[in-house]
């Protein structure tokens, strides 16, 4: 094989090399863009324009995708760091963020690498936010430490182009001699709820008890107060059922005494109801104080009043 046809063959060789660089840039130059992508593209060095989801045709040697940023919301974690609260006690502290790109030019050319950035942002803002507290709050105010963070990373949503959804802290570690501290507090605390529960239980029952024996003493005394009343009731109406017999009586002797022969009547019933008292004179337990004749009958009618009649009548 002769000079002349190794600098053919050298020649042929370049010239397809170079035909298929050509044919792999044109082939380049066809994009086909996915949904929540965007391909952020130059031309000569520069930002052109913005892909996005679809196929596009770009311009072989002067257009090239540079960038191709995820529109989707990720999740980024926050590496463990040492922290160091109010009251002088190191804890170690790692979290979630959730962000989301927005802007892809911004978070393009807006900082090299917001992902980094955004972690770095919320490792030092989580920091200065439990300098800010005690132990026991950074267990507490979780929600609180974790909306600081967010609204601080916010700050820079549109310099970066992204936008952070949430913050949230996963972890709160303390050292092994914190915990055991923090454990025999706990401990201490439920033998101390549980003295005031039984105390209360105890006082609750006395307290029970006490008001059942007022109820008692109450029940007792109105229903004393009620049989004394119906006592008063029953002797009340006995009076008056009494008083109304005598009236009625009293009536029916003036009735009497009002008829024809009422006043013969009268004085013989008397006379039967004397005769009666005269059978017991003779008794040893009978004081009596006799008129000088009692077989006067007579004269014994005159000297009765007409109360003693009325008081011999009921008898």
């Amino acid at each position: 094989m002769g000079f002349l046809d190794i600098i053919e063959n050298i020649s042929f060789a370049v010239v397809m090399i170079i035909s298929l660089f050509f044919l792999f840039k044109v082939v380049q130059s066809f994009r086909l863009v996915p949904n929540q992508y965007a391909y952020i593209v130059e031309r000569l060095g520069n930002y052109h324009k913005t892909l996005g989801p679809g196929f596009h045709a770009l311009i072989p040697f002067l257009d090239k995708v540079v960038y191709k940023q995820d529109l989707r919301e990720e999740t980024i974690e926050v590496e463990p760091q040492e922290c160091f609260t109010k009251d002088n006690v190191k804890v170690e502290v790692d979290g979630v963020i959730y962000l989301s790109v927005m802007e892809p030019v911004n978070a393009s050319y807006g900082v090299t690498n917001y992902r980094y950035a955004a972690i770095q942002l919320a490792q030092t803002t989580t920091r200065s936010v439990i300098g800010l507290m005690d132990l026991d709050e950074t267990f507490e105010e979780r929600a609180r430490m974790s909306k600081e963070v967010v609204d601080v990373l916010s700050e820079m949503e549109m310099p970066w182009g992204i936008k952070v959804h949430r913050y949230e802290i996963k972890n709160i570690v303390t050292p092994r001699t914190v915990q055991n501290a923090m454990e025999r507090q706990m401990t201490a605390e439920r033998d101390r709820r549980a003295v005031i529960a039984k105390s209360e239980g105890i006082k609750g029952s006395k307290v029970n008890d006490a008001e059942g024996v007022k109820a008692e003493i109450i029940n007792i005394s109105q229903a004393e107060m009620q049989r004394r009343i119906n006592e008063a009731e029953g002797v009340a109406q006995e009076i008056e059922s009494l008083a109304e017999a005598t009236a009625i009586s009293i009536e029916k002797i003036a009735e009497a005494l009002s008829q024809p022969m009422g006043a013969e009547a009268m004085q013989l019933r008397l006379a039967e109801k004397y005769l009666g008292q005269l059978k017991g004179l003779g008794r040893d337990a009978n004081n009596i104080i006799l008129p000088r004749d009692i077989s006067d009958y007579e004269e014994v009618m005159k000297g009765l009043s007409l109360n003693e009649l009325n008081k011999i009548n009921k008898k």
